[in-house]
């Protein structure tokens, strides 16, 4: 009877809290993933930024040798009293065709088989005819004003050699001045782009964009990479506020 009392008693009790499942709570666990794929993805960033950097720095390593040697050599040549570059200079003149090119086309096509050239001319510029400055334009009773001739120049040749062609209309000749550089003179050529293609000039274009990259590929990594933010962040101000204090002034 003690027993059937016990299990009837034991039967009406309702169940226990403990004795529920534990489950975990939805939020917490969405959470939870959202902070570890959050994670991933900035590890997954500064792994592509450190691979990115390498492979650029190392793309463009020999051009940046060229252009900082090129930019020493041209900052410096003067204070330094460094020896200047070797450069052959001639001059010539050229007697035109009968008829002579009457287009700046033409000119340029003559030019080239006369000069035995590979290619046309790099750069064509026209200055359009204007008054002599030294006419005197406020003196009564003057003589007409006087006009100097539309001026053409031509400029074919490449860093190593340097061939410019003037030609003022009406003329029965064309001046040449020819320049021979050496080994440091080609240099300052490429780094200023004189006497280059167009494929020379985006590939210079390509490598600043890549020390634009790198500059901030740069500062990304070493704030992950170092802990002492702070001397970073004082390196950083004082190099952007020495930049500004010797841009300005020249603006």
């Amino acid at each position: 009877m003690n027993t059937a009392i016990r299990s009837a008693t034991t039967t009406g009790l309702p169940h226990s809290p403990a004795s529920a499942p534990v489950t975990a709570s939805a939020p917490q666990t969405k959470v939870r993933t959202s902070a570890t794929s959050t994670r991933s993805r900035y590890a997954s960033f500064v792994q592509w930024t450190r691979k990115t950097h390498g492979w650029i720095g190392l793309w463009g390593a020999v051009l940046g040798l060229v252009f900082g040697l090129s930019g020493i050599w041209l900052n410096h040549r003067a204070v330094l009293k460094l020896p200047p570059v070797a450069q052959v200079r001639e001059q010539s003149q050229l007697t035109l065709p009968e008829p002579a090119p009457t287009t700046q086309d033409e000119m340029a096509q003559w030019l080239q088989t006369a000069l035995g050239l590979d290619k046309g001319p790099n750069t064509v510029r026209v200055d359009p005819s204007r008054p002599v400055p030294w006419t005197d334009k406020s003196a009564p009773g003057s003589a007409p004003v006087l006009r100097q001739p539309e001026r053409w120049q031509f400029n074919f040749g490449g860093p190593h050699a340097l061939v410019q062609v003037e030609y003022w209309q009406g003329n029965r000749s064309v001046g040449v001045t020819t320049t021979h550089n050496g080994v440091l003179a080609t240099l300052n050529n490429l780094h200023k782009g004189t006497g280059m293609s167009v494929p020379w000039i985006l590939l210079v274009d390509a490598l600043a964009g890549s020390m634009i990259f790198l500059s901030l590929s740069g500062l990304v990594l070493w704030i992950q990479m170092n802990r002492r933010r702070a001397l970073g962040v004082g390196i950083f101000s004082a190099s952007l506020g020495l930049t500004l204090a010797c841009v300005l002034p020249r603006l």
